[in-house]
């Protein structure tokens, strides 16, 4: 359609080519609720509160249309499924656009992999954008499948899917002025650049800002975003599976702070998805917390589209894509019909569309472990101890006497001590590192996992050195993914073949698949009701306070091994 024909549909002089009718628009800018038609051809909303006649109509008495929504930061491949699949498992909630940074894959795979994500959204329902993965690997202390440096990520920069640095997860690097750290800041000077910055504060947090950085999704309290607001920052408030801060920081989104504060999942998977919901599950919470209505859409959508610089969404007016939710409940957020681009979202859409061969298959070169392994030879009796925080990825640095029987330091289930242990499986070096967690309550038995943020290296956390070695030996066989393990024998697994992260069947098949491997591990003993995305994330060296890499136990407020 020419610009005049555009012009002409608007004014009403030709047909659109789709009418939404009998439903009122939420103004995302006033909080007006406005009657009238929204008609829209090729996929661009050409008019709204006029009548309006078209090839197609569908009515939608009563109901009220809101823009569709914006997941600001995530990893689809916590998701544990391809884009494909990730695509629909959430569209259909009203989740439009998925600003997203593939560094999982690319921790795998490299330029291989982030180029797999590229080509994925020329092809899906939603409009996915990308973010390029700024740290791989995150740190120096962990061994990676891929190190990308800035003349690396220059090369992607233009693509169109492309909107600039993904989260900068080296904090410590900016602020010290690491030369890797500062060449990527350089090359992507005057474009967006994601942040990264649990607990930072005071001149630190000044000295990150100044970077360049615009958006942080860290913060855990409101006081934590609060701060970081007063600095410049769009705060992005997170709930994921594991990172849970909706609650935290609900107090702070008012209308005088929606426009700069925006909704986040990071890291969410297939249950919490199927049981809860996604972006749609924290728009009904943040209401049922008190938060304005007004204010929370905003944040879903407008306040997103402007903080990423994609000014063709986040309101439903003339020129806009025609990203439309319509909902008959506001306060309940259950879509009854989702526009992409004026597509209507549907079997019909999905299966239209052209998927992509999937990248980084066999990627698991890990050594054959014994549970000799997994023996800890340290003489100390005083030992560190990583501290679970259930629904934070922050974890406490806590110090234990175990003292050493026959030369080794056992596990103490009575204590809630677990062996943690992560092997080096990218073929680099075979690394072998263990240590000592508390907080997954396990009785028996092990549970070990490839999805390891960020290096994704295998992370297994048990109290029998048997049942560790058999579930970190079967991740190999099985190409990646989780294993639950007791009795020297495999309880439950799932398999993950794309890059040890992603699993090639449907997501209805993952989310059965979890049911069983979260019911094997809590007939271990197993508190957590998110245990695999806590295991990966005590693999972090990003996130205070101790964490254990392929290299060892790490303090990171200190950002070193010990």
């Amino acid at each position: 359609m020419t610009l005049e024909a555009r012009i002409a549909a608007a004014r009403g002089e030709i047909p659109a080519d789709l009418v939404l009718r009998g439903a009122c628009v939420l103004c995302t800018v006033t909080g007006a609720r406005i009657a009238g038609d929204v008609a829209i051809s090729e996929g661009v909303i050409i008019g709204i509160g006029a009548e309006y006649e078209a090839r197609e109509v569908i009515d939608l008495p009563g109901q009220t249309l809101v823009p569709g929504f914006i997941d600001t930061h995530l990893h689809i491949e916590s998701s544990l499924v391809t884009p494909f699949e990730f695509d629909r498992c959430v569209a259909p909630r009203g989740v439009t656009t998925a600003i997203c940074d593939p560094h999982e894959i690319a921790n795998v795979a490299g330029l291989d992999g982030i180029r797999y994500f590229l080509d994925a959204a020329d092809r899906t329902v939603m409009d996915i954008r990308v973010n390029l993965s700024s740290c791989v690997p995150s740190t120096h202390m962990e061994t990676a499948g891929a190190a990308l440096d800035a003349g690396d990520l220059l090369a992607l920069a233009d693509h169109p899917r492309v909107i600039g640095l993904a989260e900068f997860m080296n904090f410590p690097g900016v602020i010290h002025r690491d030369p890797g750290c500062m060449a990527k800041l350089h090359a992507f000077a005057g474009r967006h650049i994601d942040g990264h910055a649990p607990l930072l504060s005071g001149r630190d947090l000044n000295a990150y800002v100044t970077a360049g950085i615009r958006t942080e999704h860290e913060s855990t309290s409101a006081d934590e975003a609060r701060e970081k607001l007063q600095k410049g920052l769009r705060c992005l408030i997170r709930e994921g599976s594991v990172s849970k801060d909706m609650v935290a920081l609900a107090p702070l989104l008012t209308p005088v702070t929606a426009p700069y504060m925006c909704l986040c999942t990071d890291d969410r998977n297939p249950l919490d998805i199927a049981e809860h919901g996604h972006l749609d599950h924290m728009i009904r919470s943040l209401i049922a917390l008190g938060c304005d209505p007004l204010a929370v859409y905003r944040a879903a959508t407008l306040s997103a589209a402007e903080a990423f610089g994609l000014k063709d969404r986040g309101q439903i007016a003339p020129g806009k894509r025609a990203d439309i939710v319509a909902l008959p409940d506001l306060a309940e957020c259950r879509a009854s019909l989702v526009l992409c681009a004026g597509q209507v979202v549907g079997d019909a859409a999905f299966a239209a569309r052209r998927l992509s061969d999937p990248v980084a298959r066999r990627s698991v070169r890990a050594p054959h472990v014994t549970p000799q392994d997994f023996r800890s030879t340290d003489p100390s009796p005083d030992t560190p101890v990583i501290g679970i925080i259930e629904g934070k990825i922050i974890t406490e640095y806590l110090r234990e006497v175990i003292p050493p029987e026959d030369g080794d330091k056992r596990p103490d289930p009575a204590r809630d001590l677990a062996r943690v242990a992560v092997i080096e499986r990218h073929g680099r070096n075979g690394n072998i590192a263990t240590g000592f967690v508390r907080g997954f309550g396990l009785q028996k038995g092990a549970i070990a996992a490839t999805v390891a943020h960020d290096h994704h290296n295998i992370v297994a956390v048990g109290v029998d050195y048997a049942d560790l070695a058999c579930a970190v030996n079967r991740l190999s066989q099985i190409e990646g993914g989780f294993v639950v393990a007791t009795n020297d024998a495999v309880l439950a697994e799932l398999p993950l073949p794309v890059a040890g992260l992603m699993s090639l069947n449907p997501y209805e098949q993952v989310h059965a698949d979890l049911s069983a491997l979260r019911a094997a591990a809590k007939s271990l003993g197993v508190a957590l009701e998110e245990p695999f995305l806590q295991l990966a994330f005590i693999a972090l060296p990003v996130i205070p306070h101790l964490k254990i890499t392929d290299h060892g136990m790490v303090d990171v407020d200190r950002f070193a091994v010990i």
